[in-house]
């Protein structure tokens, strides 16, 4: 059986980081405004990795 917090990190967490992240990216690349594009890639490969990190040492 599967830790209940697990689910948070690897389906919802994730999501949301991602799409804050695409946001962030889009916003970024038309203003021309190259923090929130930085900021944006960030949290994208964080939504990206984050699932590993935590998932791994949960499990």
């Amino acid at each position: 059986m599967a830790i209940v917090g697990t689910t948070i990190f690897s389906h919802i967490l994730p999501v949301i980081f991602g799409f804050f992240g695409l946001l962030l990216i889009i916003s970024g690349s038309l203003d021309e405004d190259k923090p929130k594009l930085g900021l944006g890639i960030v949290l994208f490969v964080i939504a990206c990795i984050f699932p590993y990190v935590v998932l791994s040492v949960l499990v």
